[in-house]
């Protein structure tokens, strides 16, 4: 018979895709996770996942068992969040996923979610939208704070949260002014510092300048804003921001803050979970923080 600990170890080899860092996720060696796996293979009388000198994926049988796993999975978690959450006080761990955009917003929103919520341990990944949506469908994060676009309602329940707008952040010798606003035009004329290529905020600033008609001069790429905000401070490149992330910082000396128009460019940010009936008390918790109206499942 199949166990939890075997759904548990499958699910787990599911969401990272490679034995050592799910044996590791796991608490086991690799030997006794790829043991654990081809005991259970035994039992069944079926390969679950295909053999190679690393992770190929799984066989037909193998997906199959990883979606029932899935479920299971989801449901032990409620279970397990019902049962701590019976004295009316919630508790449990709340797996959050964040694009980088959205880092200081879902910052202010955990601290709100704690002083209502002690009980509740988040554990916040700032990452890609894409790793987000697949991190929902895995198991991997319970809910996401990420671009609305592109997230089917059919297959993920997406709330709208804000409009993400961006400014324009220039060391004061590179600035086309002092304050008030530029042009995507005159940002693409100065030396920038950017989010990589693959990632959502980089492919939307990328499309508003070929619509603009505009190529920018691109001296640095970067996985997080940190580090462009470092180097337009230390006078290097300009770079471009969220509005909110550019509130959350202050004002930074030597640096100029300008509205982006021409066009006025706006992202809907959104809060994405998987479709349950009940939800995690823990995302219902989050839910609530963030004044969200009951949505019909």
């Amino acid at each position: 018979m199949i166990s939890l600990k075997d759904l548990q170890f499958l699910s787990s080899l599911a969401r990272h895709r490679h034995f050592a860092r799910a044996a590791e996720d796991c608490g086991v060696s690799q030997p006794a996770f790829s043991m654990r796996i081809r005991k259970m293979e035994e039992r069944l009388d079926a390969a679950v996942v295909k053999r190679g000198n690393r992770f190929l994926g799984f066989t037909p049988e193998g997906e199959a068992l990883v979606r029932h796993a899935r479920k299971i999975m989801d449901g032990v978690k409620l279970l397990e969040e019902d049962f701590r959450s019976a004295g009316g006080e919630i508790t449990g761990q709340l797996a959050l996923g964040v694009v980088p955009t959205a880092v200081a917003y879902a910052a202010e929103v955990v601290q709100r979610l704690r002083d209502g919520h002690p009980g509740i341990t988040v554990r916040l990944q700032a990452t890609s939208s894409l790793a987000i949506q697949q991190g929902l469908e895995n198991g991997l994060y319970d809910a996401g704070i990420t671009y609305g676009e592109g997230v089917s309602p059919d297959l993920m329940r997406v709330e709208p949260l804000y409009d993400e707008r961006y400014i324009l952040l220039a060391p004061k010798g590179l600035a086309p002014r002092s304050a008030g606003q530029a042009s995507w035009a005159e940002a693409a004329e100065l030396p920038l510092a950017l989010l990589e290529p693959g990632m959502q905020n980089r492919r939307s600033l990328d499309l508003v300048f070929r619509e603009v008609g505009v190529v920018p001069e691109v001296v640095a790429e970067t996985g997080e804003f940190t580090s462009a905000l470092l180097m337009a401070a230390n006078g290097m490149a300009a770079t471009v921001v969220p509005e909110g992330l550019a509130d959350a910082w202050g004002e930074m000396d030597g640096l100029v803050a300008l509205e982006l128009v021409s066009p006025v460019v706006e992202k809907n940010m959104s809060l994405v979970s998987p479709h349950r009936t009940p939800g995690l008390s823990t995302v219902e918790a989050l839910r609530r923080v963030l004044k969200l109206s009951d949505y019909p499942l």
